[in-house]
């Protein structure tokens, strides 16, 4: 199995009417807009494809706007935005979903005062754990923080068996070239310790059921671009894409052995995708036309 190393999204773009794109490790670093992107934007709308972005991040989706704006990536350059913790707030505010129909009103909010937009105007009341009905993660109050730091809590949650919901599946991001715990992590370690956790984002494939939704368009001409094999490539081929191209200079770059602006080398890509398992439609340095 060789991975095909493409230069840019051009050689691949008549497979696709559309592109799901990743935010953080393809659009931007968390801080920043990567060199490029923007242009890269603006090219896929000269060339007619539609462009959905699809992050794991545990804001709403209008909160994402206006993040990107900041960076100069204004609203006209793309066509839809979705976030996981979009997706949570619909299902918190729906309550259709048997899991999410259990749970009772009061919250402990395990996340930092900017996400509170994710259960923000609907009937729900934040509470101390002591109090709570269920825990609401949407990741580490500050970026310093371990998984370690949490799970004095998690063992009181555990006591009283409060359940978990999960805005953010994501394990680590690349923050400006550092690492940074995401509430996925936290999750995960809840999980292991015998917590009960519903999580909303990529990889799962209810998330790309409702993007295919929004582009109206057949899985087999959506193609997504991300920077994670476990949850961007992983879910794209879940979901039944045309394929998913991946971004090595992103959280990956580290396990691929290279510096920004190296291409990994074709053994090196090769031999990391199938340790993995999570195979993609081509590699791709950065997000570039």
């Amino acid at each position: 199995m060789s991975i095909p190393l493409i230069s840019g999204l051009s050689a691949i773009a008549d497979r696709a009417d559309a592109f799901i794109l990743d935010l953080w490790g393809v659009v931007h670093d968390g801080v920043e807009a990567y060199a490029g992107a923007r242009d890269t934007l603006v090219a896929l709308r000269a060339a007619g494809k539609q462009s959905l972005l699809l992050s794991n991040a545990p804001r709403r989706a209008e909160a994402l706007v206006e993040q990107l704006a900041r960076m100069g990536i204004e609203r006209a350059l793309y066509d839809y935005v979705l976030s996981s913790g979009e997706a949570v707030h619909l299902e918190l505010q729906a309550r259709t979903d048997p899991f999410y129909a259990g749970l009772g009103r009061n919250l402990y909010h395990m996340g930092p005062e900017r996400d509170v937009n994710v259960f923000e105007g609907l009937d729900y009341v934040a509470v101390d754990l002591a109090h709570a009905d269920f825990i609401l993660n949407t990741g580490p109050w500050d970026v310093e923080e371990t998984v370690e730091d949490y799970v004095p809590a998690m063992k009181q949650a555990l006591q009283r068996g409060l359940p978990m919901v999960c805005a953010n599946p994501d394990l680590v991001v690349m923050r400006q070239g550092q690492p940074v715990v995401c509430a996925g992590a936290l999750a995960e370690r809840y999980a292991e310790m015998g917590g009960i956790v519903s999580m909303r984002g990529k990889p799962d494939p209810a998330i790309y059921v409702q993007a295919l939704k929004i582009l109206g368009l057949p899985a087999s001409r959506v193609m997504a671009v991300g920077d994670a094999l476990h949850t961007d490539v992983r879910g794209a081929n879940q979901a039944g894409l045309a394929g998913a191209v991946f971004v090595t200079q992103g959280i990956h770059a580290k396990d691929l052995g290279i510096k920004p602006g190296d291409n990994p080398t074709q053994d090196r890509l090769d031999h990391f995708v199938a340790a993995h398992g999570d195979v993609p439609a081509a590699a791709i340095r950065t997000f570039i036309w």
